[in-house]
């Protein structure tokens, strides 16, 4: 569904991505595994249409993307989910999901898939007509990767969805990832918490300085004593 080939990028004189090449295929959830610097955000910015390649490709679903804009390649059906949640705080619950549909011209359809995200996140049902702003880190999360749905994701780019919150909701918020994906949605997911991202994903990469330097199923990656000795608390 999704291939990187050879992809570099360059931004503020640092080379940030160099020669990184991995694919996500249908139905799978890929982890994207690496320490701060390792290139991980710049390579969902740089399939998403966010960040201009200087050399490489990115093709989703057979179609060359890498000089696509943004908001062509979200049309498509390849929608990133960006780190820090980005909730518009003064809109609704309700409000943000229906920002989510921007790009979609039926309303009925958008109805329908808020509501399908209802189903899926009962707290946000819960939550339709409070601030987006109000909300618990948690619930943010889950309102920003609702948002993300009403859009019509085939593949779904998650960056750092865990990122400060409790582990109880840490494991609430990969529940919902997983279910998202057993409906049919593609997820390629950036995670500092090795841990948690293993346990839902198929397969996985590890980055060092822009270069994916391992890869493997989630059990291989999980019994990799490298792997463990960075990533996973040995």
């Amino acid at each position: 569904m999704l291939e990187l080939r050879d992809l570099d990028v360059h931004y503020d004189g640092v080379h940030a991505l160099r020669g990184l090449s991995l694919t996500v295929g249908p139905g799978e959830i890929v982890a994207l595994l690496g320490n701060n610097g390792a290139g991980k955000t710049t390579t969902l910015s740089a399939a998403s249409g966010l960040v201009r390649p200087s050399g490489g490709a990115v093709t989703f679903d057979g179609r060359d993307i890498t000089r696509e804009k943004a908001h062509k390649i979200a049309a498509l059906g390849l929608v990133h989910v960006p780190e820090g949640r980005r909730v518009f705080s003064t809109l609704t619950v309700h409000e943000n999901l229906q920002l989510g549909g921007y790009l979609v011209r039926d309303h009925a359809e958008i109805r329908r898939r808020v509501d399908r995200v209802y189903d899926v996140m009962p707290r946000l049902a819960e939550r339709r007509a409070q601030q987006g702003g109000t909300l618990s880190g948690g619930e943010q999360q889950l309102l920003a990767i609702g948002r993300a749905m009403v859009t019509g994701p085939r593949l779904l780019l998650l960056d750092e969805p865990s990122m400060g919150l409790a582990p109880l909701i840490v494991a609430s918020v990969m529940e919902t990832i997983a279910q998202i994906n057993a409906e049919g949605t593609s997820v390629l997911l950036v995670e500092q918490n090795a841990v948690a991202a293993l346990k839902i994903a198929h397969r996985g990469y590890v980055m060092e300085n822009g270069a994916c330097v391992l890869q493997g199923s989630a059990a291989e990656l999980r019994e990799d004593t490298r792997v463990a000795e960075a990533y996973l608390g040995g």
